[in-house]
């Protein structure tokens, strides 16, 4: 008889205990893909587009975890944070970037 690992207690254990530590991350990449791609899609793009703006303001919006902690902000403030991130979306992070870039540089 072949052991299935989906029935193995242990292994949801584990899926949970992983879920539960990594809440922040999922919750924050999580909200900022979908307000992103809903976004995305009330402006009538489609496919790739909706999927590729999704998953990088989601990769944007988990990088700014460290920076709230850094600068002691509470945690809950990462939802918020993602939302910001898949509103703005790529194209206008990338501008505000950019220029923040281009005064370090000439400063």
């Amino acid at each position: 008889m072949a052991h299935m690992p989906e029935k193995d207690p242990g292994l949801w254990a584990a899926v949970l205990a992983w879920l539960a530590a990594h809440q922040p991350q999922l919750s924050t990449g999580g909200i900022a893909a979908a307000v992103a791609m809903f976004r995305v899609i009330y402006g009538g793009g489609r496919g790739r587009k909706v999927l590729l703006e999704g998953a990088i303001c989601g990769l944007i919006a988990v990088s700014l975890l460290p920076v709230l902690e850094y600068f002691a902000l509470p945690a809950n403030l990462s939802v918020f944070a993602g939302c910001m991130v898949g509103f703005m979306g790529v194209d206008k992070l990338r501008e505000y970037s950019d220029r923040f870039m281009g005064k370090k540089v000439e400063g």
